[in-house]
């Protein structure tokens, strides 16, 4: 397999060695040395737009408008093959990077699209200088069985996806989880909370849980972008004691097809995209992650650790979002959404049975190595419920609340196999013209280890605690801490803090199926100091296609 910067510096290598009457036997051998198997493809022409995916962050849309070698990020002067580079995007323009502004110099490359992009940039050459057309004529006949073979293959998918696709201008893509689990055997201190364990966990027998999303992106003009999803599910970690055992790619629907995205994604100016849809659009999939594993698929199995759980307040559905590029580094994302935009007893700006939720982010990365994310959102619940669905998130006994929330995310890549990250949130809530407040706090660190024990594998350490009511100060009957404790809700905290230890482990069988293991340990659950330790084990099987 080639590295990109590889070939890079090989087609260079070739163009000067050939020009020069050397053997172009040399280049030939040297990309062989380099070439095995090819998983991956270098961009040939420019792509106008790109779906990121992420399971768990929804696609965006993005712009490649890649003329000068210092528009990628991951490209520095002081890379070897730099000036390569630059020769063939700046003076032949016969090589884009990808849409996010990378180059992805280790992606690898095939010997075939060796030749297809040598041959691009052998027709850049002839047409910027002409009197060398002979040398780019023995490159071409030297390459040529390579380039039959390879146009033969394309026919055929061509061929092929033709015959079986569902339209000119819409792509299926989608995934499938297979989840086996079980927990320990535990008693909590449930209610009331008063040091005595009192209840055993009801829900500590292995189980399994199916999780499929289907996708339809469809081109609806070159600039608008409409996206479909479907889930389908079965199995939960319920019943349970507390929300802080669930996981991340638990979606329960009966095995029953629901809608989870209808979108529209308009590109306004090269700079600026709209996002506008009945379902799908919330914070959760609006907002871009700092964390560049998030991925309820691939990255950390727990429901916790997949991102700052305020991105989540308000259980958005359908609204109005936009994605702003304000600079190569800066960019920032908003969103207005409700949790029942079709309830005609809630609706688009709320009511009786839907909360609103604003938020906005922003996002910079100083440098290649180095993301960092701003949030902050303003909902409103009519049941008090922040509906994030990780730690305390029921904060009245019913009473509605006006909650601000701020947060921040960081992740920052120290070499090439290590990333060290984390967030922090702070939650502070108030009852329409009633005296006082609830407050709530979350935190995470982690640590990422790509290609850990091999190419394409990944490794994770996470721990954390999920959100926690750090003071209620609201009327009588409404302070839940003090309800769960037996007494009349006056005001109070919760008596003790959940700690997450997350640990997992996942291996890329294929290009497309991964296999992860891992154990989560939760301490004190539910922030009760007098409940049992609560041990996770979990196997999480992925397909991608």
């Amino acid at each position: 397999m080639f590295d990109h910067k590889y070939l890079l510096l090989g087609l260079s290598t070739a163009l000067v060695s050939v020009a020069l009457g050397g053997d172009r036997s040399w280049a030939a051998e040297a990309a062989a040395d380099f070439s095995a198997n090819a998983n991956a493809s270098l961009a040939a022409e420019s792509v106008e737009f790109e779906l990121l995916a992420s399971e768990g962050a929804e696609p965006v849309v993005q712009v490649a408008q890649t003329t000068s070698v210092t528009e990628l990020s991951d490209v520095q002067p002081g890379d070897w093959a730099y000036q390569a580079l630059r020769t063939l995007i700046e003076e032949y323009r016969c090589l884009r990077g990808y849409p996010d502004n990378t180059f992805r110099g280790n992606q690898t490359i095939s010997r075939y699209e060796f030749a297809a992009s040598l041959t691009a940039c052998l027709d850049a050459i002839v047409a910027i200088a002409p009197e060398h057309g002979s040398v780019v004529n023995r490159l071409e006949r030297e390459f040529e069985p390579e380039l039959i073979a390879r146009v033969e293959t394309l026919e055929a998918r061509v061929d092929d996806l033709e015959s079986n696709q569902f339209s000119d201008n819409t792509r299926l893509f989608g995934q499938v989880i297979f989840g086996v689990q079980g927990r320990s055997s535990n008693e909590a201190d449930f209610f009331p909370v008063d040091g005595v364990r009192d209840v055993e966990d009801p829900g500590d027998s292995v189980n399994l849980i199916t999780n499929a999303q289907l996708s339809l992106l469809t081109q609806l003009n070159p600039r608008t972008l409409l996206l479909t999803g479907l889930q389908v599910g079965q199995g939960r970690t319920a019943p349970s004691l507390t929300n802080n055992v669930r996981l991340g790619y638990e979606g329960d629907t009966d095995n029953i097809f629901t809608l989870s995205d209808l979108t529209v994604r308009h590109l306004i100016s090269d700079n600026f995209a709209l996002i506008i849809g009945a379902e799908g659009v919330n914070p959760v999939n609006v907002f871009r992650g700092a964390n560049r594993i998030e991925s309820a698929g691939s990255g950390p199995l727990s429901a916790f650790a997949q991102r700052n759980p305020i991105i989540s307040i308000g259980g958005g559905r359908g609204g109005l979002g936009f994605d702003w590029q304000i600079a190569n580094r800066l960019s920032l994302q908003g969103v207005y959404t409700s949790s029942g935009p079709s309830d005609p007893q809630g609706g688009l700006f709320g009511g009786d049975n839907s909360d609103t939720t604003f938020g906005v982010q922003f996002a910079a990365s100083p440098t290649d190595n180095l993301d960092i994310a701003l949030h902050y959102l303003n909902s409103y619940s009519t049941v008090g419920n922040l509906r994030t669905n990780v730690g305390d998130t029921q904060l009245t006994a019913g009473d509605p609340l006006q909650t601000n929330a701020i947060g921040a995310t960081a992740s920052w890549q120290i070499s090439p196999n290590l990333t060290l990250g984390g967030w922090g949130g702070y939650t502070r809530s108030e009852s329409p013209d009633e005296p006082g407040d609830v407050e709530t706090t979350n935190w995470m660190v982690f640590l990422n280890f790509p290609d850990l024990f091999g190419e394409g594998h990944l490794g994770g350490i996470y721990l954390g605690q999920p959100p926690r009511i750090s003071s209620s100060t609201l009327r009588q009957g409404q302070n839940i801490p003090d309800l769960l404790a037996g007494g009349f809700g006056d005001p109070g905290d919760q008596p003790g803090t959940t700690t997450h230890l997350e640990v997992f482990y996942r291996y890329q069988l294929t290009d497309n199926i991964s296999i992860t293991p891992g154990i989560i340990t939760i301490f004190e659950p539910a922030n009760t100091p007098d409940s049992e330790t609560i041990t996770i084990g979990a196997v999480r099987t992925t397909l991608r296609f």
